[in-house]
């Protein structure tokens, strides 16, 4: 791919991914001005309220439907029944739509690189959203952690001013000795935000000081196919000081933070501050947090450079809230506002630790003139250290950033240092990589600026990046079993590899990890631990995971991942690679450990041989797969064969032919497992009258657009993987597959578009949105179009005609689904959903298929609802969908990824694919037949009994009559 071939070209001149030290960077990098904000950014005045999102309800339609459904309970009932009883074994459930959740339309670019850890900012300057521990998400603001300004002239003029708008609703109630007591003096309506992720800048164009221009740049290490850096807890901010004044300037800047991971967590106790100093200039705090519940403690570090010409000072410790004696919130301000610093201020290197009901912050201070006519600049750094992800008590997995500083929890201070001193290279990186695409003519102003900033959820989505080692076990995971730690000093050196002298603790450590090794290895026989797939010299990147939502708490969601995936395999390949091998791993994987489902109460096997899993898990991901239990996913029908199609594109993009190598077994398993479904021997597989795929409120039976479709091509994409790999036995077999399926989908043709599905039923003629997935994956990877080239721009024009343009004037995305009549399909609460996701995904299909202007026309609507100033709040938070009545569901989720997509669809690769049908042996493929059949057998699940139940085709016949 060409945008993706020039990218990784020059983050390999620049960072030999990553690896190398950022003083090796090449002295030709381009030198970016952070005092100016860039050429195109999404932006928001500061005072700016937004429109709050609101959120979906079922109508009565959509209720009734759940009932009918589900006649014995209703849904609702078995999901408030199964969440009380995961709660009583001290685990989360994959969704909880009881829990009530701070909602906020002024979210930001959020802070900190990838997989370790995320803290969010509004474009007021607010610091919320803390997501420093797997599937915790604390979203209102800490009111404490603030940057503020303090300026004086020598004709007397002051002005002091926390850098977020107004006194926010919440100080009314903080006593006057907490941060209540500040000076909240700034109104915003001069001061502009510029967002274009990962970097932010803003600009407080004559506030508070009318002669004084203060532009703040907000940087996180988010650098294409840099796997070092880009794995860093850390952001930085820059200011730069305009003095248009006709006298000099004294200015302090001041960062505060409070010992706080969010919520209430700053008043549990025992947490301390501490100054240090390191190396260049670089002075902070320290704010070591022992964190409740179980969770592992973490370290903040907050530093300012000083250079000639800025001093820097700390303030170590001051109370923010409580009865505890000491330097209060008030004291620590007012000795700024008097002093300009913190030299005068007497205190201890390291406090003393928090009381219980008491928290405590820490500042940083710079402080220097700005004569007439001049700028100067100030860069402060906030980073933070927690090297453990703990997802049960019994394991613990170390971040990647580890590998560069560290398991021991000690790094904050040099993680804040390097940021400051290299965060120049970081921009250079970024600027190169974003410039082309800003300054590429064919595209309309807001795609670029959407295209980036939807990058967020690379941070925001909860993502978790290890250092690719299996887990460390705790005792507490072998405390049922027998065994014994007296061995050998010298065998235990000699198993280990390590000698110490006269340790005893050494000594007893390495028994029980010896212990702990030899009970859980090998890790690849009970979890879905992709590093083992990989080949001798080959690099262990690690293993990556994401949320499907913050709201949906499942990892890697695989038939969301389909659409998001483009993202990763343009800008971090390796991660995409990393995740494939865990699938390809877990489709090997069988657990017959039962789990209840959620839509009949019935107990099924938690995942079977052969099955790609919904996702790999949410208690404990890679050994406990599929979160999901709303219903059998065993039984669903695309994920398979969008397993194979990830893979394929994965292959043909990255060239890494070890990678296809070592997955292609289970690619051929994947396919053999689908076999069963194909009920009539047609080559076709049939969806089975549940929602069996991504709509899982949408029922589908028989032969599909959407199922079918991603079958075909999956075949296909088989058939080339397998030429890849040198299985030609396969490569003819998959070929002569494909054909057959090819010639049965065309039976949903029906001079237009292609029909939802063939049984006749409510949805059957719905115009569905994404009826051409699998033609836009055959042709994102360069193989041959599943329908063709006039078929397909026909159904695409009519979904732009019905499915776009006849809801919200065309400003809205496109509708999943729309009857003939030019009505929505209100069938399911999904069908009359907008997805942003899909709607990204439909526009790259037009890209493909040479319509352009539509597909910018199409996605357009996306930005008008979640991105535009009119739209409705959803900017970095974008959610999954919103109906037509404009009410979201599932805020800030993983697949408006998606837009990358359509960069692929520009970027269009040059691949192989067969232009005819190839020589096929009619012995070999009746071998090649024999044997795909009897590991299909092999495969194949016990019947179930039908899942239509009389009530819902009573419902379906109800639905003709009366609604359509």
């Amino acid at each position: 791919m060409k945008i993706m071939e020039e990218t990784e070209k020059m983050c390999e001149k620049n960072f030999e991914e990553g690896e190398r030290e950022p003083s090796d960077c090449s002295i030709d990098e381009m030198k970016v001005d952070p005092g100016k904000p860039g050429s195109l950014t999404w932006q928001r005045k500061l005072n700016n309220e937004g429109n709050a999102p609101v959120q979906f309800k079922l109508n009565i339609r959509e209720t009734f439907h759940l009932k009918i459904l589900e006649p014995e309970a209703p849904i609702g009932f078995r999901l408030w029944r199964y969440l009380q009883e995961q709660k009583a074994k001290g685990r989360g459930a994959m969704i909880d739509p009881f829990v009530k959740r701070y909602i906020s339309s002024s979210q930001g670019v959020p802070l900190g690189g990838i997989g370790a850890g995320s803290i969010g900012r509004s474009y007021r300057g607010e610091f919320q959203r803390f997501q420093l521990f797997p599937t915790v998400s604390e979203n209102e603001p800490v009111l404490e952690n603030q940057f503020s300004v303090f300026i004086s002239r020598p004709n007397g003029e002051k002005y002091s001013t926390v850098l977020c708008p107004k006194s926010p609703e919440a100080l009314k109630e903080r006593p006057v000795s907490e941060i209540g007591s500040w000076d909240w003096n700034l109104n915003g309506n001069k001061s502009t935000y510029h967002a274009l992720y990962p970097r932010a800048w803003t600009v407080y164009d004559g506030e508070p000081d009318p002669a004084l221009k203060i532009v703040c740049r907000q940087i996180s290490p988010i650098i294409p196919h840099n796997y070092k850096e880009s794995s860093f807890p850390v952001a930085v901010f820059t200011f730069t000081l305009f003095n248009l004044g006709e006298t000099a300037a004294d200015i302090t800047l001041l960062f505060t933070w409070a010992n706080s991971v969010g919520g209430v967590s700053g008043l549990s106790g025992q947490h301390l501050n501490s100054r240090f100093m390191m190396k260049d200039g670089v002075k902070g705090v320290l704010l070591h947090h022992k964190t409740a519940n179980g969770l592992p403690p973490l370290t903040y570090a907050i530093a300012a450079e000083e250079t000639d010409g800025v001093h820097v000072s700390e303030c170590p410790c001051f109370l923010t809230s409580g009865n505890s004696p000491g330097l209060t919130a008030k004291d620590m301000w007012n000795e700024i506002k008097e002093n300009g610093s913190f030299d005068h201020l007497k205190s201890a290197e390291t406090s003393m630790p928090s009381e219980l009901g008491s928290s405590v912050g820490a500042a940083v201070a710079a402080s220097l003139t700005v004569p007439s006519g001049s700028e100067r600049k100030v860069t402060f750094s906030l980073a933070w250290d927690c090297p453990e992800v703990n997802f049960t008590k019994e394991k613990t997995y170390y971040r990647r950033y580890t590998k560069f500083y560290g398991t021991h929890g000690d790094a904050a201070a040099k993680i804040a240092h390097d940021a400051i001193l290299d965060h120049g290279h970081w921009e250079s990186q970024i600027e190169a990589w974003q410039k082309p695409v800003l300054e590429d003519k064919r595209f309309p102003e807001w795609y670029p600026i959407t295209l980036f900033n939807e990058l967020y959820y690379l941070n925001s989505g909860a993502t978790v990046w290890t250092d690719g080692s299996p887990p460390v076990h705790s005792f507490t995971s072998i405390i049922e079993r027998k065994f014994s730690l007296d061995r050998s000093g010298s065998d235990l050196k000699k198993t280990i590899g390590i000698s110490h002298q006269n340790d005893t603790a050494v000594d007893i450590l390495e028994r029980m990890t010896s212990i702990l090794e030899q009970v859980h290895t090998p890790v690849a026989l009970n979890s879905a631990f992709g590093p083992s797939l990989l080949q001798q010299g080959e690099e262990n990147i690690g293993q990556f995971l994401y949320l499907e939502g913050v709201e949906y708490f499942m990892w890697n969601t695989n038939d969301v991942h389909f659409y998001s995936s483009f993202a990763l395999i343009m800008l971090f390949p390796k991660l995409e690679l990393s995740i494939q091998r865990d699938f390809a791993a877990s489709v090997m994987m069988h657990d017959p450990s039962k789990m209840k489902l959620l839509c009949n109460g019935k107990w099924v096997s938690r995942k079977v041989l052969g099955a790609v899993p919904h996702d790999l898990g949410n208690y404990d991901p890679w050994f406990e797969l599929n979160g999901y239990n709303l219903y059998n996913t065993d039984r669903w029908k695309d994920l398979n064969p969008k397993f194979v199609l990830q893979v394929y594109r994965d292959v043909v993009a990255t060239g890494d032919k070890s990678f296809a190598k070592a997955v292609w077994p289970s690619v051929y398993v994947a396919l053999a497992y689908m076999d069963q479904f194909d009920k009539d021997g047609d080559g076709m597989i049939e969806n089975e009258g549940f929602p069996d795929q991504t709509y899982d409120t949408w029922s589908v039976s028989g032969v599909s657009a959407y199922s079918g479709g991603l079958w075909v091509a999956a075949l296909q994409a088989a058939s080339a993987l397998a030429r890849e790999v040198g299985d030609k036995g396969s490569e003819d077999y998959f070929w002569f597959k494909f054909q057959k399926a090819k010639g049965v989908y065309q039976k949903l043709w029906n001079g237009s578009y292609f029909n939802y599905d063939d049984n006749g039923g409510s949805s059957s003629s719905s115009i569905q949105a994404d009826q051409l997935a699998g033609q836009w994956y055959s042709r994102a990877c360069g193989l041959s179009p599943i329908v063709d080239e006039d078929k397909a721009k026909s159904a695409l024009e009519k979904v732009y005609q019905y499915n776009v343009l006849k809801v919200g004037g065309g400003r809205r995305g496109a509708v999943n689904g729309m009857l003939p009549d030019g009505k929505v399909d209100m069938a399911t609460m999904q069908s009359r959903e907008i997805w942003s996701g899909v709607t990204y995904a439909v526009a790259a299909t037009m890209i493909h298929e040479g319509l352009v202007d539509m597909a910018f026309q199409t996605a357009s609507g996306v930005y008008e609802a979640a991105w535009s100033q009119e739209g409705l709040g959803y900017s970095f938070q974008t959610p999954e969908g919103w109906n037509t009545d404009d009410e979201y569901r599932s805020l800030c989720y993983m697949r408006p990824l998606a837009i990358w997509a359509m960069q692929w669809a520009f970027s269009q690769p040059k691949l192989h694919h067969h232009e005819t049908i190839p020589e096929m042996n009619e012995d070999s493929l009746v071998l090649q037949h024999a044997g795909f059949s009897r590991v299909a057998r092999l495969l194949k699940l016990p019947d179930e009994e039908a899942s239509r139940s009389a009530l819902l085709l009573i419902y379906e016949y109800t639905c003709k009559r009366m609604w359509l």
